[in-house]
Order: C-alpha cells, then sequence, then structure tokens
C-alpha cells in the first residue's frame, strides 16, 4: 500500500481534490438553485434532483470545456513552440528525448504495442495525448451547449418568456460564447503565466521547475 500511494500519489492526490471541490459545488449549487426557486414559487429539490438539472451540468461543462481546450493547446503548442528560458519549454538548440522518432529504430522493450504494429496504429498513439484533450474538449462543449440551453429554456419558463432553443440555436448565442470565453481567457492567462514565471522564478523539488541554480537563460528542466 505504501510503495502505490508513493508511485501514484499525485493522481490520487489531484483525483480527491477533484472529488472535494466537487462535492463542494454541488452543495453550493443546490443551494443556490433552490434560493432561485424559491423566489419563483417553484419547489425546492433533493441533492439528486440537483444533480439531473441543467443548471447543475451547465456549470460543470462550462468550466470541463476550457480546462481541456487549455491542456490541448498547452500539449500541442509545446511541440514545437519554445520560450527561451522557461521550464516549460523544450530546449532550444539540442534534441529532446520526445522529439525520438519511434519509425527509426527497432522498438525499445516494453514499447506500448502500438509501437511495435507501427502503421496507422502508430501515427495515432504519437498524437494520442493531444487527441483525447481535443475530444474531452469537443464533448464538454457539446455538454455545454446541451445543459445551457436547457437552463436556458428553464429561466425563460420561469419568467414567462419566449419560446424554447435547441442545443444548436444556443450554441450560436453571445451568452454562449460569453460563458465559454469568461473561462478560456482565464486558462491562456494561467498558461502564459507559468511559462513566463518560470524563467526567473524557482519551485525546488517540482518538476515545474527549473533546479534553483539553473541560470535564466536555460531553456528547459
Amino acid at each position: 500500500m505504501r510503495r502505490a500511494l508513493r508511485e501514484n500519489g499525485l493522481s490520487f492526490v489531484l483525483v480527491g481534490l477533484f472529488l472535494l471541490s466537487l462535492a463542494g459545488q454541488i452543495v453550493a449549487g443546490q443551494r443556490t438553485y433552490n434560493s432561485d426557486q424559491r423566489e419563483h414559487g417553484e419547489a425546492e429539490v433533493s441533492y439528486r434532483a440537483y444533480l439531473g438539472t441543467a443548471h447543475f451540468w451547465e456549470a460543470l461543462s462550462e468550466n470541463w470545456e476550457s480546462e481541456f481546450l487549455q491542456i490541448f493547446g498547452y500539449v500541442l503548442l509545446t511541440a514545437f513552440l519554445y520560450q527561451k528560458g522557461s521550464a516549460e519549454s523544450k530546449k532550444l538548440d539540442e534534441p529532446e528525448p520526445v522529439d525520438r522518432d519511434a519509425r527509426v529504430k527497432r522498438p525499445r522493450s516494453g514499447a506500448p504495442w502500438p509501437v511495435r504494429r507501427r502503421g496507422i496504429a502508430l501515427a495515432i498513439y504519437e498524437n494520442s495525448l493531444s487527441l483525447a484533450f481535443l475530444a474531452m474538449f469537443l464533448g464538454s462543449i457539446t455538454l455545454h451547449a446541451a445543459a445551457g440551453a436547457g437552463e436556458y429554456n428553464a429561466e425563460q419558463a420561469a419568467h414567462g418568456g419566449g419560446a424554447a432553443v435547441s442545443t444548436m440555436a444556443y450554441a450560436v448565442t453571445s451568452r454562449f460564447w460569453f460563458e465559454s470565453l469568461q473561462n478560456w481567457q482565464s486558462e491562456f492567462l494561467a498558461l502564459a503565466a507559468v511559462v513566463i514565471l518560470s524563467i526567473w522564478l524557482r519551485q525546488r523539488g517540482s518538476a515545474q521547475s527549473k533546479p534553483v541554480d539553473s541560470p535564466h537563460s536555460e531553456t528547459g528542466r
């Protein structure tokens, strides 16, 4: 057990923090939703019922959407763009192990099966990390549009407003893009901050930092 915790501690802690944050969002979201329900003379809902509302899924998916877009962009851009002095960049003037072409040499012992299979399997596998985040982004933005349309229609009904809109119709509204872009800009700002600040600042022991005694001009870890 101790070995498993040491070898997977980062994943365990991050998943635990995610679940704690999600639980907090559910509690706070249900109270916010019920407050709105009381204002409009509607019945309050339980936690279980709240998990089926568009209010919950819209808030959840619009944040997932921005996070997966952030990581997709980061993984893809760091494959071919550089920042001199940053711990987040590949070195400018020397080859990196991540650039090694698996087709050039015989597969290493223990290499994943797509590397041994070659062909289309390898072509997909060598881009699988960015493709996975792209798929999660597309799934999240689709869920955001669907849940957003449901929440918008519920608001319209509560206020005796106009006709309901479809998912596609909601996806082209300024409200949908305001919800998306307000999150996207913060994600890209955070990425730019970590790339630029890691040129001059350090965190001893972190895989995201250069060694404390590294010159500011040294690129990579």
